[in-house]
């Protein structure tokens, strides 16, 4: 069996990491951080946030609503605070969703490659 190597997972992101996941600016993330109290970065001795993969679960649940459903600042709160496990598991199946429809379409355009000359 050949050497593999463990694949590894960083414990924290800097804000400018997690920006770049969303395709945001980084101050959309601090002010999210204002406004959500779900965010709650740690913060090392400079002072600069470090997200966890909760936090970024989070981030993305906030994006979800705002970004592409289209909720107001307060109404996303409001859903938040009514139910987030529900709120957030049904963000995680859109994105399953969407990343299997990716991979369907992928396959499809193969397809569709290899039968035309």
């Amino acid at each position: 069996m050949p050497y593999r190597e463990k694949e590894i997972e960083k414990k924290y992101y800097s804000i400018g990491e997690v920006a770049d996941m969303f395709k945001v600016a980084t101050s959309l993330i601090r002010y999210w951080e204002g406004e959500f109290d779900i965010i709650k970065p740690k913060k090392d001795k400079k002072g600069n946030r470090r997200f966890t993969t909760d936090d970024i679960e989070k981030i993305r649940l906030i994006f979800h609503l705002v970004k592409e459903k289209g909720y107001t600042l307060q109404g996303a709160q409001e859903i938040i605070k009514k139910d987030l496990h529900q709120v957030a598991n049904k963000a995680a199946m859109v994105d399953r969703l969407l990343g299997i429809k990716s991979f369907l379409i992928e396959i499809r355009n193969n397809l569709n490659g290899k039968n035309n000359p």
